[in-house]
């Protein structure tokens, strides 16, 4: 094709049915940060302080697409939690930090590598039960209520 009736010739982009996205996935609140995690793939996040070959859940689940639709939480999803297996403790890129004071001769250089964990996400799902009412209110203690009992200041206490 000529680069003229490339030009006048109109195609309109083909819309694929199949997202990018078409798995489960999950935004998730981990080290302070939120990271979208998918299933069977792997992430570095900051340095997770659990063992080698550990499984770990995160409960604190933003946002849950898992088939049945999207699931926005407020500020959480309920009953929902993302299960991570840690690979390994490593280390990030190092970064140079270099301090300057102008006219001074003043100049700092340091160095950083961030503790890094790297986990691979199992597993992406919402428990549909919840806890039951019976169970909490047995485990509220329960409040003693008191009456107040002002004292009456024209009180006849000859007759005593």
């Amino acid at each position: 094709m000529s680069p003229r009736t490339m030009a006048t010739s109109k195609t309109t982009p083909q819309k694929n049915n199949s997202d990018s996205h078409s798995g489960n996935y999950a935004i998730v609140e981990a080290s302070g940060t939120q990271v979208w995690l998918e299933e069977n793939r792997y992430y570095d996040l900051d340095r997770i302080h659990a063992n080698i070959n550990e499984t770990i859940s995160l409960e604190k689940v933003l946002l849950l697409n898992d088939g049945d639709g999207l699931k926005i939480g407020k500020p959480f999803v309920e009953n929902a939690n993302v299960k991570l297996k840690i690979l390994s403790h490593r280390r990030g890129k190092k970064i140079i930090v270099y301090k300057m004071r102008p006219k001074k001769k003043t100049r700092r250089k340091n160095g950083h590598r961030q503790e890094l964990t790297r986990v691979v996400v199992e597993s992406i799902s919402k428990n549909s039960k919840a806890p039951s009412s019976e169970t909490t209110k047995e485990s509220q203690p329960s409040k003693k209520t008191t009456t107040k009992v002002k004292k009456d200041s024209k009180v006849d206490r000859s007759e005593t």
